[in-house]
């Protein structure tokens, strides 16, 4: 019952939410580490994301039924009940406020309720309305890699804003990559994702998009928000290397492209959340 309950949390978003939040905290604190701040935001981030996950189980569960990766979910085979779901989320996002509260400063509790409210409640109507639902969706998920860096700063600066503008961009690239090799599966559920409402060239081109958009983001952080010229020469290396396989495998099977480009999108991540943590060393 325990590994239910753990399932239901969602622990791969966990997870990669919380590598963005180490990146963003070791890069705003270039080397002055507020030991407190780092395990509040931590703890309190990962928390708060596993109860809107919970959420997220709860409000999706007649549309998970419905698809082929998500038709397993503790909900969907009844392993835990509904209501007993709402109590688990309503105490783990206590505690992840109050951690919040208590160990960081103002701007992280407000990005947190901000990726909250914009999970379970505007991402989740939008999706089922429209493909901008993907759109919607990349503010909570940029939230994390903010709230680090807030949790180590504590002050609004052009950093922060490129830094979500960043995330941003990935998530793009990255949920339209998934959307195109789960195209079936989305179409069974009756969401309307892009390459569903606009095709799967135009899905293919939007992806190419967002994946340069991410580029020169990176190129921005370096210029206007303090990012070392090693992590830009590592950023643009990785990120031409995303770009270009995405370019060359442009004509191949859609669903493929889509994975292909998926998997290289995690390594961007992983290398921006790792160059990012060591950023102060080598400044």
């Amino acid at each position: 019952m325990l590994r239910a309950y753990y399932n239901l949390t969602k622990p791969g978003i966990i997870y990669g939410n919380l590598l963005t939040v180490v990146g963003g905290f070791l890069f705003g604190s270039a080397g002055n580490i507020n030991i407190v701040s780092f395990i509040g935001v931590l703890s309190g981030t990962a928390l708060v994301i596993g109860s809107a996950c919970v959420v997220n189980n709860y409000t999706d569960r007649a549309i998970d039924k419905k698809m082929q990766r998500t038709r397993k979910r503790e909900l969907v085979t009844k392993k835990i009940a509904p209501e007993s779901a709402l109590v688990f989320a309503f105490m783990l996002g206590l505690l992840g406020f109050i951690a919040l509260g208590l160990l960081t400063n103002t701007y992280v509790v407000i990005s947190g309720i901000i990726a909250y409210v914009s999970y379970v409640l505007v991402y989740a109507y939008a999706k089922r309305k429209s493909y901008f639902g993907t759109l919607v969706g990349t503010v909570p998920g940029s939230m994390s890699l903010v709230a680090g860096y807030l949790a180590a700063t504590n002050r609004l600066d052009i950093a922060v804003l490129i830094l979500f503008l960043i995330m941003a961009a990935w998530q793009m690239a990255h949920f339209y990559a998934i959307a195109l090799f789960r195209k079936d599966d989305y179409k069974r559920a009756g969401i309307p994702v892009f390459p569903l409402v606009k095709g799967e060239e135009q899905t293919r081109r939007q992806i190419i998009f967002y994946i340069s958009l991410y580029l020169l983001l990176i190129i921005t952080l370096t210029v206007f928000g303090g990012a070392s010229n090693t992590l830009l020469a590592v950023m643009v290396t990785v990120s031409l290397w995303w770009l270009l396989v995405a370019r060359k495998e442009l004509g191949n099977n859609s669903a493929i492209w889509g994975r292909a480009v998926f998997g290289r999108s995690l390594v961007a991540l992983l290398a921006l959340s790792a160059m990012l943590s060591v950023d102060s060393f080598l400044s």
